[in-house]
């Protein structure tokens, strides 16, 4: 990002001149003053920094863009959600029951929204379902 040389007036001008003279010490102080007089605080740059680390954080959650479909339990109506897993996975009978009955994953690698309507699917048959 290029920077603009901004136009002070002649005053600013002075005080810039006078504090690039100064030592990191007389710096330092000289801000904790200002801090005092005008009721500021020079740490708002710190607080704008840590959310935009938030927001990498975010993206980088938001990046994560396929899930696993993990079944915690099947309920009590663990046919209907034999059938449900038979029509989302295309597993047979046996295989089906057998991963209703173990619980885990039943589908790896989903992409979000996918996923989602795969849970709403088996919490309608009854499952407790979680995206992983």
């Amino acid at each position: 990002m290029a920077e603009e040389a901004k136009t002070l007036s002649e005053n600013a001008q002075k005080i810039m001149d006078m504090v690039s003279e100064l030592t990191i010490v007389e710096l330092a102080d000289l801000v904790e003053a200002m801090e005092e007089k005008f009721g500021v605080s020079a740490a708002a740059p710190v607080a704008v920094a840590g959310a935009v680390a938030g927001g990498e954080a975010a993206a980088q959650e938001e990046e994560k863009s396929t899930v696993n479909v993990v079944l915690t339990s099947p309920g009590s109506a663990k046919i209907a959600v034999i059938k449900v897993v038979r029509e989302l996975t295309g597993l047979g009978l046996s295989e089906a029951k057998a991963l209703v009955d173990a619980g885990g994953n039943i589908k790896e690698g989903v992409e979000r929204a996918d996923a989602e309507k795969m849970k709403a699917q088996l919490e309608e048959s009854g499952a407790t379902i979680e995206l992983q």
